[in-house]
């Protein structure tokens, strides 16, 4: 307990612990309820069209309908999240209900990044191919949350109040979101945002080859087609493929065939 109050508590950390325990937590729970749901449609489908009805029987776990309307998850963790944002900016409070507020937030973020790609796409492709960008914002969501409880500072820097300290500050400040929108612009979303954060990540992402289909890659590279080449050859199809087994592994496979309904 005097480790928890000196290395967490005491130095600011304690509710981005709490955010990040909310939001992997509320994921985990999630993606197996719906993973459940799915699997039992899928077992009850092919009943159901031999016998020509619908599944009489109400399960436990199901979809949420009001008024014969679908209500995805997404919904309640946006509600989560405001309702959190605005108690902590009226009322600041202090030890623990700000653990309170910041482990609802953390599971209220969870809940609506797991539908990520329902607001970028406006459509139900939970279970679909575009549905794994839901996945790639769940992961960017925690990395960023692991880095902030990790680092004392949000871009990685402080000053000691001196003018020289701000001058050394401001300057190392402009470098480091430089070189984040650099990895940003190469394609690198993820590494770009993880890097706001982490220093070190935004000076690798920069170094490294941009993806082949960002803005960097587009004007810096037509007229190296080396360059190009050895880009396409890096995030190519085994690329790629690493990156689908770690969404399947974290959020289940998409489908290739979405079922059909019967006629």
């Amino acid at each position: 307990m005097q480790w928890y109050t000196e290395h967490v508590v005491d130095t600011g950390r304690a509710p981005a612990l709490f955010a990040l325990v909310g939001f992997v937590v509320t994921f985990v729970l999630v993606r197996s309820i719906t993973r459940r749901i799915r699997a039992r449609g899928e077992t009850e489908r092919p009943a159901s069209r031999a016998t020509g009805q619908g599944a009489r029987r109400r399960a436990l776990l199901g979809d949420v309908s009001i008024g014969g309307v679908h209500v995805h998850h997404q919904v309640w963790g946006i509600l989560l999240v405001l309702l959190t944002g605005m108690l902590e900016f009226r009322y600041s409070p202090g030890h623990p209900w700000s653990e309170v507020l910041a482990l609802l937030f953390g599971a209220g973020a969870a809940l609506a990044l797991d539908e990520f790609a329902l607001w970028l796409y406006v459509d139900d492709v939970y279970w679909t191919e575009e549905g794994q960008r839901s996945i790639d914002a769940i992961l960017v969501g925690g990395a960023i949350g692991s880095a902030l409880l990790l680092s004392a500072s949000p871009v990685g820097v402080t000053s000691d109040g001196s003018q020289g300290g701000w001058v050394a500050y401001t300057v190392t400040v402009v470098v480091h979101l430089l070189l984040a929108l650099v990895c940003i612009l190469k394609g690198k979303l993820a590494t770009g945002l993880v890097g706001i954060v982490v220093p070190v990540v935004a000076l690798v992402g920069t170094v490294r080859l941009a993806k082949p289909s960002s803005p960097w890659a587009r004007r810096r590279y037509e007229h190296r087609p080396h360059r190009l080449a050895r880009a396409q050859a890096r995030f190519g199809a085994r690329y790629q493929a690493r990156w689908e087994r770690v969404r399947t592994l974290v959020g289940g496979r998409a489908d290739d065939d979405p079922p059909r309904p019967a006629a």
